[in-house]
Parts: structure tokens; sequence; C-alpha cells
């Protein structure tokens, strides 16, 4: 193996920040060095600069921190700006994957041809320890005749001609259901019945054919899943169906490729040589490193202030005015599974502000399934980071990559009309970004972050209702009640006031029956 590939850098990816040891003698000096082991994140963070710097060629550092101290320069006629942020920056279409790879999960890489989206996955299973030509030979080809018995395997012959049941027909399990890593390429070209058996693998871990059932999870380890589709915008062959399409947790954009590294390709061109078959040895990940790994990186706290302000940020956007005659059923997915435009339903809706509803700008809202993939990447991103906790910023570099394809704009919405706002209906991960910025300056206008009085009265209830008397529970449901009043009193309802409102009456009914509880004890 040459040193072009193999040459990994043995200093921290991270600076220690650490003090001089005190107390050194002289004969430390002379004493023979042991190197420390190397972290589980260290090494995550090594496999992330040897991919960007030597194996995928993505100078495109688009997943920036610290955007308070950037520098940013205007370029064009058209608002364009590029940004140089002062912290380290990341390429999204390898950190993402990587990241998938680390939590075991469902990674779906969008492009052209020829943009490496195959090339980067395959990567991703030399990193789990399988060899090169077999990860390739095992990568699914979507293609419109395949069916399940292509993608499953088939049964055994002499069974079928000799089982007297369903029962005792053997299936010859394809060998590719088994890897930690599975990929499925070009996925929008499957024919709808391969889908659904696919769906089955990837939302339950296990697949099924004449009445057998194979698991495809490993029974110790981690699995990861990698698709790719030249669009996500309902092209190809076959329409992707919604629920494969809503188990992909996060969602990446493959760069095209800049002219500027020409050489590197004709080095490549020259040697023959392929970099998954030149990954190093010390990037590749164990069974039991992964699952080390996962564990770590679901153990990363996430503290209050970051969970009240993704709260705040996901709870604009399922109200809808005229959703329904009951307050609860006023949200869009009631009127989208009724058939009705959601679009036309927001229109309808001339008391609020556009340019203050959030929610006014998305046919929907953010699913629970959603939502617990968006903390998961965010703790992710923050481990590897070397974060001890998930920050703001975590979050946000998630957000549109984890709700891209799960958020739906509303484009009969008035920013996307015109202006510079009209190349956000390409460009759904600045709009998303833009989004939660804007939830952010929402969250700090109102003073939330100062005074949140239903943050306060949930807090209090989870305290416990042991020791309540008749008088406590009272005047609780009576601020309760002048909570609710003061709302009320605004006129105008937004997604953020829904799931206070909803909070507020589930508060309200829990102390209402232990009240009626109370009351009945003393007859």
């Amino acid at each position: 193996m040459s040193n072009r590939w193999s040459d990994v850098s043995k200093a921290p990816t991270l600076p220690s920040g650490g003090a001089p040891a005190s107390g050194l003698t002289a004969a430390d000096l002379f004493r023979p060095q042991v190197a420390p082991s190397t972290t589980l994140d260290e090494k995550l963070r090594r496999a992330y600069f040897w991919l960007v710097n030597k194996a995928v060629i993505s100078p495109f550092y688009d997943v920036e921190f610290g955007s308070d101290t950037a520098v940013s320069y205007p370029l064009g006629d058209a608002g364009a700006q590029l940004t140089l942020p002062r912290e380290p920056a990341y390429s999204s279409n390898v950190l993402v994957p990587l990241l998938a790879f680390a939590v075991g999960g469902r990674c779906l890489l969008i492009g052209g041809p020829g943009r490496g989206k195959t090339t980067l996955a395959v990567l991703m299973g030399v990193l789990a320890g399988a060899e090169p030509a077999d990860v390739r030979r095992h990568v699914q080809q979507g293609q419109p005749q395949l069916t399940v018995s292509d993608l499953v395997g088939i049964p055994l012959p002499r069974d079928l001609v000799a089982a007297g049941s369903l029962a005792e027909i053997t299936i010859a399990w394809k060998s590719w259901l088994g890897g930690r890593v599975k990929i499925v390429d070009e996925y929008n070209r499957i024919p709808t019945k391969t889908q659904s058996a696919l769906l089955t693998m990837v939302a339950e871990g296990y697949v099924e054919s004449h009445d057998q059932m194979h698991t495809t999870a490993p029974e110790h380890g981690v699995q990861s899943w990698y698709f790719t589709a030249n669009d996500d915008g309902g092209g190809g062959t076959f329409p992707v169906i919604q629920a494969l399409k809503d188990r992909m947790d996060v969602t990446v954009q493959a760069f095209g490729f800049n002219s500027r590294f020409l050489d590197e390709l004709v080095a490549r061109v020259e040697a023959g040589d392929r970099p998954e078959d030149n990954v190093p040895a010390e990037l590749v990940f164990s069974t039991a490193e992964q699952v080390s790994m996962v564990d770590a990186i679901r153990a990363v706290p996430v503290p209050a202030a970051v969970r009240r302000r993704l709260e705040f940020f996901v709870g604009q956007f399922e109200f809808v005015q005229h959703g329904g005659r009951r307050f609860e059923y006023r949200t869009k997915d009631v009127v989208a599974t009724s058939g009705l435009d959601v679009g036309q339903v927001i229109d309808a809706n001339s008391g609020a502000d556009l340019q203050v509803d959030l929610g006014a700008q998305t046919l929907n809202g953010v699913s629970v399934r959603t939502l617990q993939t968006l903390v998961l990447y965010a703790k992710a991103l923050a481990w590897f980071r070397g974060n001890d906790v998930v920050t703001l910023e975590d979050v946000r570099a998630m957000v549109p990559f984890a709700l891209r394809g799960k958020l739906l704009p509303n484009l009969t919405h008035p920013r996307f009309d015109t202006g510079a706002d009209a190349e956000l209906t390409s460009d759904q991960a600045s709009w998303l970004i833009d989004l939660f910025d804007a939830a952010g300056r929402q969250f700090v206008a109102l003073g939330i972050d100062q005074d949140d009085p239903v943050g306060r009265l949930l807090a209090e209830f989870n305290g416990g209702l042991d020791g309540l008397g008749v008088l406590d529970v009272s005047r609780r449901i009576t601020t309760i009640e002048a909570r609710i009043a003061t709302i009320s009193a605004v006129g105008k309802i937004y997604g953020r006031d829904f799931d206070d409102l909803v909070a507020l009456k589930y508060l309200y009914q829990r102390y209402s029956n232990y009240l009626h509880w109370l009351e009945g004890g003393r007859r």
C-alpha cells in the first residue's frame, strides 16, 4: 500500500488544551513512552479526515460553526455570499454518512450520476471490516425488473417439489442480508412490491419469503443502510413509497467535481487504484467498537435549554387554522388525511401574519420518528466534535439533513414567489436552516428564555401530586385557566401557541381528575 493512501496522522484531531505535567525529573526524559490509546471519537474523526482529504474529492465545507464570527464576502449581483467560519467546518456529504455509520442509521445520498455516491457508501462498508470486493458485490442495483427473490433469495428447487407445506421450504438467503453495511443503489428504480419487502428489512430488521423469516440485523452489532438516488423530487422509474422514504434518517446532497483537483483524478487513473481498496487497517471499526460507539453517542446529554429551543422550533408546524372544528383537530395531518389541500387551508387563514407564522411555510409537521432522528444525529455530531453535551449549533447543523424530505415546503407561500427567497424552492437545506434561525429569533424576541410560564407549570406538575391538598390543586387549576385566558386575549393563534394550549389542557385534565379523586375520598 502506498503512502499516498495509508498515511494517517498520529496527531490528535482536536487540541487537548492540557497543561504540562508537573514534577518531571531527568529520569522521566529517558523512560520509554507509552503511546496513548486512540479513543473511539478520535478514531471516527481520523476516519473523517482520511475520507475527506484522501479518499473523497470533496472540497465543499458546508457544515459550519461559529456563524456569529464568520467573515462573509458578497459575490456577483444575485445576492451570493461566501462565508469563512472561524471554527472548523466539515463536508456534509462525508460527515453525515459517517455519522449514519456511527449510529447505525439510514442515509439517502442524492445527486446526479458519477458524483461518488456509491463509492462513499462502499467506503463505509470497508470501514465496517468487509473486504472491498465483497462490499461491491453486495451492492443491490435498483432496476425495474428487480423482484423480491432477486433481492432476498430463492427457495431451493428440491423443496419446491418435495415440500408438503410452506414451512418445509428452505430459502437460500442472499449473503448481503447479513452485512453490517447494506447498500441499495438507485432505490427509486425498484418496483413497488420489491420496495415493500425492502421497507420490512429497513423498518423491522427482517425479511419474509415463502412463509420463512430471516433476520437482517446483525445479532451482535450495528447495521447501517445507504441508499442512492439521482433525485428526491419524485423522479425515477417508480415512485418511492412514502413509508420507505420516511425511514431515511438523513438525506445528503452529493456535490459535483471541482476541476481544480484534476491532478488527483489523473493520479488515480495512472495508478489504477481505488480508495476503497486502500483503507488503512487502523481506521476499520470492529463490531464491538461500533456497539460501544452507539452507546457513547446515545449517552451524550441534551441540556434543558437546548431541548426548549428544539421544542419551540418543532412546535411551529403542525397547527393550521380551519383544519377542523375541534381545537385539537386543527392540524395539517387531519387536513392531509382527509384528502384536502393543506396549502389551500393555510391560505384561508386571513387572520395570521404569514411573516410571523413559520408554520405557514410548511405542508406538514415534524413526526416523532424525525424528531428522534434529529436528536440522535445531534448527539452524534456533538460526540464527533468532542463536546460533552449537545449544543444548539449541533442541532442546527443536523436540521437540513434530518428534516429534508420530511418537513415539506408550502410552495404557495408568498416568500417562495419572487426575490432571493425564490432560490429556496431548490435549496431545501438553506430553507430549513432559515426556519430554524427564524424560530430562534422569535424565541428570544418573545422572552421565553427568560420567562416560560407553561414550562413552569409543567415542571411543577412533574414534581408529583402526592401530598397536594384540595386548596393547592384548585390554585393550580386557576393558574392554568388564567394562562389560557392570556393566550386567548391575543386574538391570533400560531403554531407556537398550539402545543402550549394542548399541554395546558392536559395539565387541567390531570389536576381536575386528581381533584375529583380528593373530593370523592372525603365523601
